[in-house]
């Protein structure tokens, strides 16, 4: 519970506190029944200033001053807590929390990220690059605090090892999980659980020791990442393949040029696309793209597919060309 929230808890008691001293005190004092202890008290705490029951005793009267300057304060008290929750933004983030759950509960076939620590914010930029719907999950202040001001996608504060956040964030329709968490008994109880609420769920999740591997598969994943098993692969290549490594980073828009991969599913394809040859598409001489590999749901990765490679419903198109190329691929085919 939040400091502000504690405020706001004990404004409340105390205000519940008022009312219940000045109902027993007018029945004691002046002797009124509940009701109309009830009206005098409510009088006094709402500073409305009607007039009274009947004309009041001494005592009624010593006692009423008292109750009126101990209600002053907590008038002020209440009224500093109001501010806060206007100056500190709390109205805006309940405001905030309603648009995103109604955002959240129209997302279908989305992406979950879970963790914003180096791993996952590179994660983040690449989605939004390309134009993928996303929820982040993350809980860490210092973590946190790295976001941008106006992050561009959805965020949950909490903890993803819990069934109800991840609920909230949409497990159940999304497409996708990806785990960065550098723990990796937290990434095997989120797998865990995403499964158990969603069997098709794609989940990639980080492994940081090699002994995790195999347990995170067990857990669910169906991709397991060892960012520094392949960062150390990476290096050792920049000196045996630089050229390849070059031309890799290249397609994979590590180095900023103009050309880019891109795959394409069968159902993305035009009706009177589907289940032509590649030589049929003419996609080279059309758009100035290149199939350089297909994936079928039968045999897995082609290589160089040869023209006369058809294209049947489940297979992936690998194609490489610069943006302009794409686009009028996308055009062409899609």
């Amino acid at each position: 519970m939040s400091e502000l929230t504690k405020s706001s808890v004990f404004a409340a008691l105390m205000l519940l506190v008022s009312v219940m001293i000045g109902i027993v005190g007018y029945i004691t004092i002046e002797g009124y029944s509940p009701i109309d202890g009830l009206y005098m008290t409510m009088l006094i705490v709402s500073s409305v200033g009607f007039g009274e029951v009947s004309p009041l005793s001494s005592a009624g009267k010593i006692f009423t001053s008292i109750y009126m300057f101990l209600n002053l304060g907590i008038l002020a008290y209440i009224v500093s807590v109001i501010s806060r929750y206007m100056f500190e933004g709390e109205f805006r983030k309940i405001f905030n929390t309603f648009i995103f759950n109604k955002k959240t509960k129209k997302l279908t076939h989305h992406i979950i990220v879970v963790g914003y620590g180096r791993t996952g914010a590179k994660t983040c930029d690449e989605l939004l690059k390309a134009g993928k719907k996303f929820i982040l999950i993350e809980n860490d202040k210092e973590v946190l605090s790295c976001l941008p001001d106006k992050p561009s996608f959805q965020v949950i504060t909490d903890d993803a090892s819990k069934e109800e956040v991840l609920i909230e964030a949409g497990v159940n329709v999304a497409n996708s999980l990806i785990i960065t968490l550098p723990s990796d008994a937290e990434n095997m109880l989120i797998c865990i659980t995403a499964k158990g609420l969603n069997p098709d769920i794609n989940i990639i999740a980080r492994a940081s020791e090699e002994s995790a591997e195999k347990k995170l598969y067990r857990a669910g994943a169906n991709k397991v990442v060892k960012p520094f098993a392949l960062g150390g692969i990476h290096m050792a290549h920049l000196i045996t393949q630089p050229s390849v490594i070059e031309f890799l980073e290249i397609l994979t828009g590590i180095t900023q040029r103009d050309l880019k991969l891109e795959e394409i599913n069968f159902s993305q394809l035009k009706e009177k696309y589907q289940n032509k040859t590649i030589e049929e598409l003419d996609i080279r001489k059309q758009t100035g793209a290149t199939v350089i590999g297909l994936k079928d749901s039968k045999d897995g990765f082609i290589f160089d597919p040869s023209g006369e490679t058809i294209i049947n419903n489940g297979d992936v198109l690998i194609v490489v060309g610069s943006i302009e190329n794409l686009e009028k691929f996308k055009v062409y085919c899609n």
